[in-house]
């Protein structure tokens, strides 16, 4: 996941520069239908049991998440299609996005689960 959104961009710019920027205290994945860079991920689903879920990421270099990420759901959504970062697990700030390695369909109840280690942010 290397896609950065215009927040990310100006964030990272103002550290570059010396200019300390609040970062985030904690991050949360999500999922959606879309993405961009103005706005990350898009399409994300309402209602049925979908929350953001809070990422804590490893690595010295390229970032891997560390745990399982669990999106549980108690009704379909439709098709998922890519995934996000997100400073806040209501609104806030999009960070990064990409593209799901698959796309996934919710046709109800059940779990949508990133392993260990196969969500990584590089800087490339």
């Amino acid at each position: 996941m290397s896609s950065l959104t215009e927040h990310a961009r100006n964030l990272l710019a103002r550290t570059l520069c010396g200019r300390a920027p609040a970062q985030p205290s904690a991050v949360f994945c999500a999922l959606g239908t879309g993405g961009a860079a103005a706005t990350g991920v898009t399409g994300e689903p309402v209602g049925n049991g979908y929350a953001r879920q809070r990422v804590t990421f490893t690595g010295t270099g390229a970032q891997s998440n560390a745990e399982a990420i669990r999106f549980t759901f108690t009704g379909a959504v439709g098709t998922l299609t890519h995934i996000g970062i997100f400073d806040a697990a209501a609104g806030g700030n999009a960070l990064t996005w990409s593209p799901l390695s698959a796309a996934t369909s919710v046709a109800g109840p059940g779990t949508v689960t990133v392993n260990p280690g196969s969500l990584t942010l590089t800087g490339a």
